[in-house]
């Protein structure tokens, strides 16, 4: 029998910024989630992160409608590549022929529920996370520079947790005339939470107190809800947005 699944999302402004960069989109037709934080000038931003969102579930849709058989499970996260470099491809060429648009581009991760297991692909420091059992699991790893110095033993993670360049990220949708989406999968199971997040998350908040927040709120409105609001609270330095995906 296959798995239910249940959707909730937030997007806030956070305490110290003007405007939203973050998008958030969710296509339950297609199981699939896409979150992406936007960079760039002045309302560049967010014309990034909603162009890359909105083109990789064109192409991806796309995709599923061409198919005369159910995809195997490998054929999904080809995929999910193709829709993020077609998604690359949009925002670098509107960001190096629109003068307003100089300069943007978009970290990205996304969610596609296919049979048992969750395809996840990412670029840049958006995350994604599993709470199973009150016990959760960061999916990802940022492709980050603060990453790459806690990898080569520059850093610890509790360095790492106060540097000053945390958003220096080494990967994006925009920014090359390339990019390859990193992709693996999970399993995943009745009662499984998955967590789509942008670093205005995961840098105001750790781990353990995102679990805490998900587990003593009900809904899952009611957690992205307070996951925003924990943010806030912590300091909301960064636009805030989250995705979940709950399992039954």
């Amino acid at each position: 029998m296959p798995l239910r699944l249940e959707y909730s999302s937030a997007l806030d402004v956070g305490r110290a910024r003007h405007n939203n960069e973050d998008a958030v989109l969710i296509d339950p037709s297609l199981g699939l989630c896409i979150l992406a934080d936007g960079m760039g000038g002045y309302n560049a931003g967010e014309v990034a992160s909603e162009m890359a969102t909105k083109t990789m579930r064109d192409t991806f849709r796309q995709w599923l409608l061409s198919l005369t058989q159910a995809p195997a499970e490998a054929e999904v996260a080809r995929a999910l590549i193709a829709a993020a470099q077609e998604a690359n491809r949009q925002v670098f060429t509107a960001a190096n022929t629109v003068a307003a648009y100089a300069g943007m581009g978009t970290t990205l991760v996304a969610a596609v529920f296919e049979r048992q297991h969750v395809w996840i692909g990412h670029l840049g420091d958006s995350r994604a996370y599993r709470l199973r059992n009150g016990r959760i699991a960061q999916l990802t790893r940022d492709h980050s520079l603060l990453q790459e110095q806690v990898d080569a033993g520059l850093l610890t993670q509790e360095e790492a947790a106060y540097a000053l360049h945390r958003n220096l990220v080494t990967r994006a949708i925009g920014v090359e005339p390339q990019v390859v989406l990193e992709v693996h999968p999970h399993d995943v199971k009745a009662g499984d939470t998955i967590l789509l997040c942008s670093d205005g998350l995961s840098d105001m908040l750790s781990d353990t107190q995102i679990a805490q927040v998900l587990q003593i709120n009900n809904s899952l409105d009611e957690q992205a809800a307070a996951l925003v609001e924990a943010a806030n609270a912590a300091g909301g330095r960064d636009n805030i947005s989250v995705i979940l995906a709950k399992l039954h």
